[in-house]
């Protein structure tokens, strides 16, 4: 067996362990450099991909590469290479339908909606690719500076979206595309969306790179035909490196609207620019919105972002005061995470509240000054701070088992279906993330907590027992 009948065997296995997305994000262009007997050296395409594979799946790996070889294999090392043109990488010929490109489209012209750069003009482009038309023009929205990966907390809640987001932006129209990130109000979607934008325009400052929201491209297509200037919508919003549409949820009903963005949509896709679309909710689960147009989002990556946990508000909160150079206690940043948990965007607000009040009058802050300020905050706070591990200990001790049955492998009926009203309940009760589930319940993936999510909530309303005991689970978790 050669090192490439090698690497497949071993891709062959992971495969069956992943999400299709998941495998073919992390796993494309990546091969077997070098072997001898103590070590395996692997080529990734890239440093974040490098770092991933290191973090997350290092351990799978090198069991895969022991039990396959027969070797006592002992350490893998990952390198960025470029894979050899000769190598042919069959295994992904039915995970992928296209190459990954190595380097972003043509270079062409970043879209400037007021000037059109002199280039833009010799290439033939479109003189007034713009609507002129008040009250806004294509192009209003452009990205803000201040949303970068640097200054994102990344948590188990919004692990996977950051890692999406980071891959977009290394390899724009590759194996994420679209990338659907969801997620309540709040929670940082629009931070990841103009991030990856930044970044690209990092790296290639002539990208075309467009960011709007739902809106704007509803209010633009409204108006396109209002005063007969179709042609310029279309190449406007159909000549781009990247479109970042966010809330795209506040399409549903619009049936023109929806089908002129699916034809966007399909041209985007069909040239392999990037697509990066936001919403509240997952596809599915977005009313009156068109079966083709759910089916086109759900192809490329679904990324959800759920309510940061306390570590990571203490995160959010410290990096906030460092960007504005204002010193305050552990302990009051401990209140302010304790009293704002569901929303990154109040927490902030309660920060900016608190340093405000303290600037005015000049004092220095400490729990009796700041407890008055938040005082408003209380009454949207949640029930009771509830930590993954008590959730899981409350389930177990209602149906008698044992925590160490629960998060464990076995998939009998007596353990699988507490398994599930867990999963449910850490996303209903805790806001978590899928993946953060997952990971909580014995390192499962996050389709599984997706699943069992599904299916508690569809049996919700016809069991009556389900009904009960999820009531009794819930009053035990919040009084005791």
């Amino acid at each position: 067996m050669n090192t490439q009948e090698l690497w497949l065997a071993v891709l062959g296995e992971l495969e069956l362990s992943l999400s299709k997305a998941n495998f073919t994000t992390w796993f494309h262009n990546t091969f077997i450099v070098g072997i001898n007997e103590s070590e395996v050296t692997i080529g990734v395409p890239n440093l974040f991909t490098k770092a991933w594979l290191e973090k997350k799946y290092h351990r799978e790996i090198l069991q895969s590469l022991q039990n396959l070889t027969n070797q006592r294999l002992r350490s893998i090392t990952y390198r960025v290479e470029t894979r050899p043109t000769a190598i042919a990488n069959l295994h992904f010929e039915d995970a992928i339908t296209q190459e990954l490109p190595k380097t972003l489209p043509e270079p062409v012209p970043t879209i400037n909606a007021q000037n059109p750069s002199n280039s833009e003009k010799k290439a033939g482009a479109e003189t007034t690719p713009v609507l002129l038309t008040p009250p806004g023009r294509l192009g209003e929205f452009t990205l803000n500076a201040k949303y970068a990966f640097s200054n994102y907390i990344v948590g188990k809640q919004n692990e996977l979206a950051h890692a999406a987001a980071q891959a977009v932006a290394s390899q724009p129209g590759g194996a994420y595309n679209p990338l659907f990130i969801y997620g309540g109000v709040g929670l940082g979607k629009t931070h990841l969306l103009q991030a990856i934008g930044n970044e690209i325009l990092l790296h290639n400052s002539s990208a075309r790179v467009l960011y709007v929201t739902s809106e704007r491209f509803m209010t633009d297509f409204i108006n396109a035909i209002r005063t007969g200037q179709s042609p310029a919508f279309k190449n406007y919003y159909r000549n781009v490196d990247l479109l970042l549409v966010d809330d795209i949820q506040f399409l549903t009903g619009k049936e023109g609207t929806q089908e002129e963005f699916f034809h966007t949509f399909n041209q985007l896709h069909q040239n392999n620019r990037q697509i990066v679309l936001s919403s509240d909710r997952p596809p599915k689960a977005i009313p009156a919105l068109e079966s083709r147009l759910a089916s086109r989002f759900e192809s490329g990556m679904l990324a959800d972002i759920g309510s940061p946990d306390f570590e990571t508000r203490i995160a959010i909160l410290s990096l906030k005061c460092r960007e504005k150079s204002f010193l305050m206690g552990q302990e009051i940043l401990q209140f302010i995470a304790n009293t704002v948990q569901n929303n990154v965007r109040e927490l902030e607000g309660a920060l900016n509240k608190v340093i405000a009040f303290h600037h005015f009058k000049n004092m220095v802050p400490t729990l009796e000054t700041v407890r008055p300020i938040l005082s408003s905050f209380h009454a949207t706070s949640v029930k009771r701070t509830v930590t993954a591990k008590q959730l899981i200990q409350t389930v177990a001790e209602h149906y008698d088992l044992r925590i160490e049955d629960l998060v464990g492998k076995s998939r009998e009926k007596r353990f699988a279906f507490p398994r599930q009203i867990i999963m449910y309940l850490m996303r209903e009760e805790m806001k978590s993330s899928y993946p953060s589930i997952g990971a909580e319940i014995g390192g499962r993936d996050h389709t599984t907590a997706m699943h069992a999510y599904d299916k508690i909530s569809s049996c919700i309303s016809e069991d009556e027992k389900l009904q009960h005991d999820l009531e009794l689970i819930r009053q035990r978790i919040y009084t005791t």
